[in-house]
């Protein structure tokens, strides 16, 4: 069952009032809501235990995981893997600047939200008929019809919709409280009209607690707390930040591509659903090179920056029993964690299983790609070989990658040769099957049976 959002159950980390310190006519809205008192989690997302089907296995003996990944491809595989180990932390990019995020982050600025808050809602409880109606709720979006969006939108912050049904009142109140909050951050920026086209509500939220804290690690965890997500599992920004970052990507051919949308999937301002097969848009002019972070301000918007890593990724790398790059995009949602001072020092230097999850179709990030590609890719991107600040490694890529997992009948070609010759021996087949929207992808439970029998090996 979740548990219950209550003051008591909540402190020491939040002394929540009641929704109407949010909604009073005198004086500021939120004049009242600002005593509100949190004590950070150190930078990461800990809350309280939650009864749900995870592993019978006591956690204290589950194996530990760190999982680089990005907010779509690794979601299905990250509910199956419930079963196997909560012990995950799973990295995110806080990057993605498509769809909805990218309208949050236009009005209001701030880190994108979106990946994180797509691993949370897989992350979270479905035990009861209570969790089932906070993950729809959270989970929800409006329609692509912006005037619809609008009114639906006011409908839900209002506490009108029917979402709303099923949700008891401490998680009402506590849930509406900070889109309330959200709505009124959008009000105070009156320059900017705000589109509600294909919103997330989980986005909403998200934000509206990241711009009160002023804090992502405190949003991250307010989220796992209304989403019952389990104990020992943490999501982690791999950055943690409250500004805006802007991912840049350089080609081979010199060309320079501002934004993470317009290197994997450009979509010239749409608000639709984002399709990332390799056939939804035009071929890149050239293979990519490297990816690295840009200045979101000032004039001089394609200067390089070189944002510290959330510490408390580095905690998780030194104590893992595995590590693993699991499949995804590979240049905007695997790389951008990769590219970031400390990490390849700390993957180097592990004994553990560092595993592939080789991806089952290209994309356009990927065009033509092999598996020893994807191994050549990750191993620039920790090394940082590339990179303007000189702070390169040279480790070869049996330092960062000891197995693959490839998918059976998968698109990308497995060459063995190659991969032998980088120092890499264990190549494991997995059952996978055909997904109409996405192309050839792993069977979870295969997929965590393969790793199991690799951790167990150990």
């Amino acid at each position: 069952m979740l548990p219950t959002v209550t003051p008591e159950a909540l402190a020491p980390h939040f002394s929540f009032p009641s929704l109407n310190s949010f909604t009073s006519s005198s004086s500021s809205p939120f004049s009242r809501f600002r005593s509100l008192s949190f004590t950070p989690m150190a930078s990461s997302c800990r809350c309280s235990p939650v009864h749900s089907c995870h592993s019978s296995v006591p956690s204290s003996h589950q194996p530990s995981l760190v999982v680089f990944s990005g907010g779509t491809a690794f979601n299905c595989v990250a509910e199956e893997l419930k079963n196997f180990t909560t012990r995950v932390a799973h990295v995110l990019p806080v990057s993605d600047d498509g769809g909805s995020t990218s309208e949050i982050v236009r009005v209001l600025g701030g880190p994108a939200v979106g990946d994180i808050r797509s691993r949370c809602l897989r992350l979270s409880d479905q035990s009861t008929f209570e969790a089932l109606a906070v993950r729809t709720l959270l989970g929800h979006r409006l329609p692509l019809d912006a005037p619809k969006a609008k009114l639906e939108w006011y409908d839900i912050v209002e506490g009108n919709h029917e979402l709303w049904k099923g949700v008891s009142k401490p998680y009402r109140e506590t849930i509406r409280a900070f889109l309330v909050y959200f709505q009124n951050q959008i009000l105070r920026r009156s320059e900017d009209s705000f589109c509600f086209s294909n919103g997330s509500i989980g986005n909403f939220f998200f934000a509206g607690a990241r711009m009160f804290f002023q804090s992502l690690d405190s949003a991250i965890f307010l989220f796992s707390r209304v989403s019952g997500i389990p104990t020992e599992s943490l999501i982690l920004p791999v950055i943690s930040t409250n500004e805006r970052l802007t991912l840049g990507g350089e080609l081979w051919d010199g060309t320079i591509i501002r934004g993470q949308n317009e290197i994997s999937h450009p979509t010239n301002g749409c608000m639709e659903p984002i399709a990332k097969g390799v056939t939804s848009c035009p071929a890149l002019p050239s293979t990519i090179k490297r990816v690295f972070y840009m200045s979101s301000e000032g004039s001089n918007l394609l200067h390089e920056v070189f944002p510290a890593l959330n510490p408390t990724v580095l905690e998780q790398l030194k104590n893992a029993d595995c590590i693993i790059f699991a499949m995804g995009s590979l240049f905007t949602s695997i790389c951008p964690s990769l590219v970031l001072h400390g990490v390849g020092e700390t993957i180097s230097s592990r004994s553990c299983p560092k595993v592939l999850m080789l991806n089952g179709t290209h994309d356009r990030e990927t065009s033509g790609f092999t598996a020893s590609c994807f191994v050549i890719a990750i191993t620039n991107a920790l090394n940082r070989i590339h990179a303007d600040n000189h702070k390169c490694l040279n480790n070869p890529p049996n330092r960062y990658i000891n197995t693959i997992l490839m998918p059976k009948d998968g698109q990308v070609p497995v060459d063995i040769d190659q991969l032998t010759s980088q120092g890499i021996y264990s190549v494991v087949p997995v059952d996978s099957f055909h997904d109409p929207k996405v192309g050839i992808i792993f069977d979870p439970k295969s997929l965590i049976q393969a790793l199991g029998n690799l951790l167990t090996q150990q």
